[in-house]
């Protein structure tokens, strides 16, 4: 997420397959099949017991794929839909919850059976009509409609399905997935998509991975879009609009496909043609671009207030300037490709999005990054940046804060100094590859950190991720 759009930035210039992968799964099963309130073996969470969102996500079974069939009409903002969620039983089960906020079910089967359900809140709770037993897979289908309901975000932002005046700008971090489909709703279950879509015609629908269908018919136009690479539900996205599309192939192979608001157009333009030389670079430093489509949103929402990185097609809100484009191109390494396992690391996304637009800057000849790690250190000691620690920043309300960008993007320069450039380049590729279509802690980022470099890094990253206060100055060289 570009952080500057965020209601509460104050800084204009900050922004907002290896062995490891082959275990993701099994590593994954594991933490969801742990997690949450201690409960009976046959009855799923409620939560995976995130820190700052307890009840988001669901325990008990891990999601391998989405089949999302929608239906919208922007005028009376209605959508229809359906799920289905192919899945694996992490433990016995005569009990799940689904994550899913307003919108009326009107069915629901397991494994082609009806099956009972009731509404708690924001969970979905199904009985199947047969229990199922560890290791099972199984096959939900949900059938809704109704209008999606926006969230409001601990810190005020909008977020979910947030309706536009020709459309809707679709965006679900840290929560709003589960305003538009059912969903294990955090992002320790990634799973691949299909998502089909259908609009009035004269709009377009955009989501995630490659548009592998498209067709018109008596007066609708139903785009198919398939994401075949792990991603975690808040990265989705059904953008509706009426957008001028661009579409077109990189050397290495990479299907971009662009669709830009015709009133952003003329100063979007300029930027979107970086893209193919911005994703070079990013693999040039982080290792092979992680994913086989590309692309960009650009809509006309400025109620939103961010961009966010949704997977292979990150969205803006309005004409886009290049550290944005940066910043949520970053994201497809750190944040997409690489997931946290709670949001309490979010500094992991942001810290180190925010950090390559540093890099790009250095590297397009613009300020050094110990140039804009000066700037920043000069603010006072009251300033949030060091009040509130990126490695732990308190609660929903400050996962956004401007210390988890700006103080995270601190820490890796402070990293950098202290194990020189040939070692700190080699953490940041060694971290996006050996972790690719998996997930990654604070913890585990420190460990190969040390690894690389042979030092004990503990102390540099206490100070910098978890105290309170304002560190020690960095040594000039």
């Amino acid at each position: 997420m570009t952080q500057p759009c965020r209601p509460t930035t104050r800084r204009p210039g900050v922004l907002r397959r290896s062995t490891v992968v082959a275990t993701v799964p099994l590593a994954v099963a594991a933490l969801i099949a742990a997690a949450g309130p201690s409960v009976a073996r046959t009855t799923g969470a409620s939560g995976v017991g995130d820190p700052y969102f307890p009840l988001l996500g669901n325990g008990g079974y891990h999601v391998r794929h989405y089949g999302l069939t929608l239906r919208y009409d922007p005028d009376s903002r209605h959508l229809d839909g359906t799920a289905v969620l192919t899945a694996r039983a992490t433990q016995d089960l005569t009990r799940f919850h689904l994550d899913l906020q307003g919108l009326d079910v009107t069915g629901l089967t397991v494994d082609a059976a009806p099956s009972a359900h009731t509404r708690d809140g924001q969970e979905l709770v199904v009985t199947p009509r047969h229990p199922l037993s560890k290791g099972q897979k199984f096959r939900v289908t949900v059938s809704y409609q109704g209008t999606p309901e926006q969230i409001t975000d601990p810190d005020g932002s909008p977020e979910g399905w947030v309706p536009t005046d020709d459309g809707a700008f679709v965006v679900g971090e840290p929560q709003g997935a589960m305003t538009w489909f059912p969903a294990n709703n955090h992002p320790l279950d990634k799973a691949s998509y299909d998502i089909t879509v259908t609009v009035p015609e004269g709009h377009t629908a955009v989501s995630n991975g490659v548009l592998v269908g498209q067709d018109t018919t008596a007066g609708r136009s139903t785009f198919h879009w398939r994401q075949a690479e792990p991603m975690a539900s808040y990265l989705a996205t059904a953008t509706v609009g009426k957008f001028e599309v661009e579409q077109y192939t990189t050397p290495d192979g990479i299907r971009v496909y662009n669709a830009v608001d015709p009133r952003e157009a003329a100063a979007t333009a300029p930027v979107l043609t970086q893209l193919p030389a911005v994703l070079e670079w990013g693999s040039g430093l982080f290792g092979p671009y992680p994913f086989r489509a590309a692309g960009a949103i650009v809509d006309r929402a400025p109620e939103v207030g961010y961009a966010l990185e949704t997977q292979t097609r990150p969205v803006y809100q309005r004409a886009l300037r290049l550290t944005s484009l940066v910043h949520e191109s970053a994201h497809q390494w750190f944040g997409d490709s690489v997931s946290v396992t709670t949001w309490k690391d979010i500094w992991l996304n942001e810290g180190f999005a925010t950090y390559a637009t540093w890099l790009y800057t250095e590297q397009h000849g613009g300020d050094s990054a110990r140039r804009t790690f000066d700037a920043l250190y000069a603010e006072p000691a009251s300033d949030d940046l060091w009040t509130i620690p990126p490695g732990n920043p308190g609660s929903g309300a400050h996962i956004f804060a401007d210390s988890v960008y700006s103080r995270g993007a601190m820490t890796l320069h402070a990293l950098r100094e202290r194990v020189g450039d040939p070692v700190f380049f080699r953490v940041l590729r060694a971290w996006a590859t050996e972790r690719r279509a998996g997930h990654g802690t604070t913890a585990q980022f420190i460990r190969l950190a040390e690894r690389e470099s042979g030092r004990n890094l503990g102390t540099l990253f206490r100070t910098w991720l978890y105290t309170e206060g304002k560190p020690a100055p960095l040594p000039h060289s």
